[in-house]
């Protein structure tokens, strides 16, 4: 049963939502945190991602997931949904961005954000358990082995990722908080983290933030998502109402509660669509600004696939090295478990061709060149244990505008620089490289073939920080403009291109940002 009021209610639960969860409820806040994904345990999880209803998030179709799959006419992006939001599905990597991230994009100038968030970051590597990762895998070495031909094998080195290791298999008590944590159990590589860790080895979100957030009285409310947020009085001054329904439901009675404070942590696709929503109605006086400077880490996503039966590319955990091909661009080899081959019902061969009809031309005629590897490819019993998904970023910097478009659905334009595209000379480039040396193929999903359109997993922004309302969203302390004790938490914070993955940047980020709030009745 629900209270009729909360100090703070924060809408997702994912790396922002579930730091500014706990970090409340230790000043003394009651808190509700409402989340439209499922609450899962361990033993929930599905063994391959071809089980669709727990690996995909298709409520239309009644499939209730943890990976959610979103197309624009830019990007396609892959998200989170769940309690514990992107950790659930994430990599489990948390890279350091470098410094050109601190000193880029509309949040300069408003604070020394490398100094001032230093140690942030390191407090964050200690919640989410960051180690160096204890396995490299067949196709970590394989990376090592191409980055030696071309020259930058001094640039591999192991990840720092969000994974117990341990004992393989077994299970002890609370590594990480004194004992005070849930067990764990050691990490037994075998590269399933991205459809759900079913070995208690990850540590996502329900595992530190979460877990200690409900010891303090944290409410969660899964499967449910806000519909609208009603300001009490002009500013919000009075607090909010807060309107939300069941979403695994197709017909669901709204419901609402009251709150004195509002966080919005559902990702940049939950974020900015609710606020861009939520601006022609119950609160206009929301920035300009909203939806624009969205970025992705101008990436690429190459799968590579062996014919080499003795080569298992499954071993290990889902991102555990990375290579620095120059300055701008970084590699890391991603993957997912034995038997999670759905991905290959979406393939294409990869064309390094921009123009569409001579891409479709050659698309035709590649497989010809050599017939028995596509046909040794296409037909690989384990597509999960033969496949190595090359996860290309670049530091380089374009943005997109995300706003209302026909029947209320979010729509994707150019804001700034070139359009996102899937054809990075330098990712198929080495793509073609790695390809050879697993004697196997480089393939993408087949929007990018026909389109030219690139995925990302990693979009932010759209929210993002500026010294007043005609440069941003939020101020330097996450509050947005325009509105009393409203915040965002999230990816749509992230006012430049970090060029890494950026959940450990969002959790520093996040962490800081909460300790501008006072405890509660503080004079």
């Amino acid at each position: 049963m629900l209270k009729d009021n909360y100090d703070y209610v924060i809408i997702g639960s994912g790396f922002g939502g579930s730091v500014s969860a706990l970090r409340l409820a230790e000043k003394g806040y009651s808190v509700l945190v409402i989340e439209k994904g499922k609450k899962w345990e361990t033993k929930d999880f599905g063994k391959t991602n071809w089980n669709l209803k727990k690996w995909l998030w298709l409520p239309g179709l009644k499939f209730f997931g943890i990976q959610q799959l979103t197309p624009f006419w830019h990007i396609q992006i892959l998200s989170g949904v769940g309690v514990g939001g992107g950790s659930l599905v994430y990599a489990n990597t948390l890279p350091k961005p470098k410094s050109a991230f601190f000193n880029h994009g509309s949040w300069v100038g408003l604070a020394d954000w490398e100094n001032e968030l230093s140690p942030f970051y390191d407090l964050a590597w200690k919640m989410l358990g960051a180690a160096e990762n204890t396995k490299l895998g067949p196709g970590d070495l394989k990376l090592k082995e191409v980055g030696k031909q071309v020259g930058v094998e001094n640039t591999f080195k192991p990840t720092k990722v969000s994974v117990f290791f341990g004992e393989p298999g077994k299970t002890v008590k609370d590594p990480y908080f004194g004992g005070q944590g849930p067990d764990r159990t050691g990490c037994t590589h075998c590269g399933e983290c991205m459809t759900g860790c079913r070995h208690d080895a990850k540590n996502t979100l329900d595992k530190n933030y979460l877990y200690f957030a409900q010891k303090l009285g944290v409410e969660i409310l899964a499967e449910h998502e806000v519909v609208d947020v009603l300001p009490l009085g002009a500013n919000g001054e009075n607090g909010y109402d807060i309107v939300f329904k069941k979403s695994t439901e197709y017909f669901s009675k709204k419901k609402t509660v009251r709150t004195k404070g509002v966080v919005f942590s559902g990702g940049v696709l939950g974020t900015v669509n609710l606020l861009l929503h939520l601006k022609e109605k119950s609160l206009p006086n929301l920035s300009n600004r909203l939806g624009d400077m969205v970025r992705s880490n101008n990436e690429s996503l190459i799968l590579t696939t062996t014919t080499d039966k003795n080569l298992t590319l499954s071993d290990g955990v889902a991102i555990g090295s990375i290579l620095e091909l120059d300055k701008n661009t970084h590699v890391e080899p991603t993957r997912y478990g034995k038997g999670s081959g759905i991905w290959r019902l979406t393939m294409l061969p990869m064309v390094s061709e921009p123009n569409f009809f001579l891409r479709m031309i050659k698309l035709i005629f590649l497989p010809l060149r050599k017939p028995l590897l596509w046909l040794k490819v296409l037909f690989v019993r384990d597509y999960g244990k033969s496949t190595i998904i090359l996860l290309i970023m670049q530091h380089l910097d374009s943005t997109l505008r995300f706003k209302k478009g026909r029947f209320g659905l979010m729509k994707s334009e150019i804001e700034t620089g070139k359009a996102p595209t899937a054809f990075i000379p330098e990712a198929h480039a080495f793509a073609k490289k790695y390809a050879k040396a697993i004697k196997g193929t480089a393939q993408v999903i087949f929007t990018e073939t026909i389109t030219g359109i690139p995925s990302t997993a990693h979009i932010l922004g759209g929210a993002c920080m500026g010294k007043d309302t005609n440069e941003g969203v939020i101020d330097s302390e996450n509050r947005v403009f325009g509105y009393k004790n409203m915040f965002v938490f999230d990816g749509a914070m992230i006012s430049a291109n970090p060029g890494v993955n950026p959940s450990l940047s969002i959790t520093a980020i996040s962490e800081r940002g909460m300790t501008k709030i006072p405890k509660k009745n503080a004079n």
